[in-house]
């Protein structure tokens, strides 16, 4: 889903993942969410302004636990966990970093 919306305007990048039918969606849709509320309250950016500048997922701990199984054994069980990182920048901040001497 992140690879889905990055680069995109924040309003619609929340907008698309609102009516996405991955499971994958609603957490990505909060995080961007928060992301964007943050970015108004501490920074003062409007969110009309905002494009997501990075978007990636990395791995988290893992839970592990046991399955009972037959005669006596146990089989292992990894619920696995991930961390979402989303950074939203302002549109004209983007475009000057992108227009530099090559």
């Amino acid at each position: 889903m992140v690879d889905l919306i990055r680069g995109m305007d924040a309003d619609e990048a929340s907008a698309l993942l609102r009516f996405a039918p991955q499971a994958a969606a609603e957490p990505v849709r909060k995080v961007i969410e928060s992301a964007i509320a943050n970015a108004d309250d501490l920074a003062g950016t409007p969110r009309e302004t905002l494009v997501i500048a990075q978007a990636y997922v990395d791995d988290g701990p893992t839970m592990k636990r046991f399955r009972p199984r037959a005669h006596g054994r146990a089989s292992r069980i990894n619920k696995r966990t991930c961390h979402i990182t989303v950074i939203v920048d302002d549109k004209a901040s983007i475009a000057a970093s992108k227009g530099g001497a090559r």
